[in-house]
């Protein structure tokens, strides 16, 4: 398996770039937009973390600028859907980090802003990968960071379970206070009936 990829940019092109290894072989890596911002002009040099995709028809190179950008691409690929291609579509709205915070505020209209990402595959990353990010990190409101036995988290958790889309449960909670998950589900609840 191909980690790491480093040499001298011989091609930088808006979704891809050549890295001429000292060995003289050259790798091509499809590259995220936020990636490209960390690769010199061609004749400098870089490290990429990699990650290789096989298919029947191709075998495909994709170069990160940091493993936790490498490690979001391979979750992305868990989900339904999201293929290698749409991945690095996602990873080039923002960096790691923020795309985290993203999913941990459920902001579904942060990965529909990527092509191919459309209302329903955008819920689906959030429910599938917050857990898995361990997304709840991410203050809300203004408020503590999130934590796994913190009754907004809880209130959130039970609201999707009772089928509610991770953007209309950020809505239902927002100002909404509360003791307990128990509370603010009630809360919530009376407020949707409205």
């Amino acid at each position: 398996m191909i980690a790491l990829v480093a040499g001298e940019v011989a091609v930088r092109r808006p979704d891809h770039v050549v890295l001429e290894t000292a060995s003289g072989v050259g790798y091509r890596l499809n590259v995220s937009a936020e990636t490209l911002r960390h690769v010199p002009a061609a004749g400098g040099a870089v490290s990429l973390h990699a990650h290789l995709v096989v298919r029947e028809d191709a075998l495909t190179l994709y170069g990160f600028a940091t493993e936790e950008e490498r490690d979001l691409f391979l979750l992305l690929l868990t989900v339904q859907s999201v293929g290698p291609k749409v991945a690095q579509a996602i990873l080039s709205g923002g960096t790691a980090r923020e795309l985290v915070s993203a999913l941990a505020a459920g902001d579904a209209k942060r990965f529909q802003a990527a092509p191919g990402v459309g209302k329903r595959t955008a819920e689906r990353i959030i429910v599938e990968l917050r857990d898995k990010v361990g997304a709840p990190t991410a203050a809300v409101d203004g408020g503590d960071p999130l934590r796994a036995d913190d009754p907004r988290s809880l209130a959130r958790e039970g609201l999707e379970e009772l089928g509610y889309a991770p953007a209309e449960v950020e809505e239902l909670l927002r100002g909404l206070t509360g003791d307990t998950p128990e509370a603010l589900i009630a809360a919530a609840l009376k407020a949707s009936r409205r």
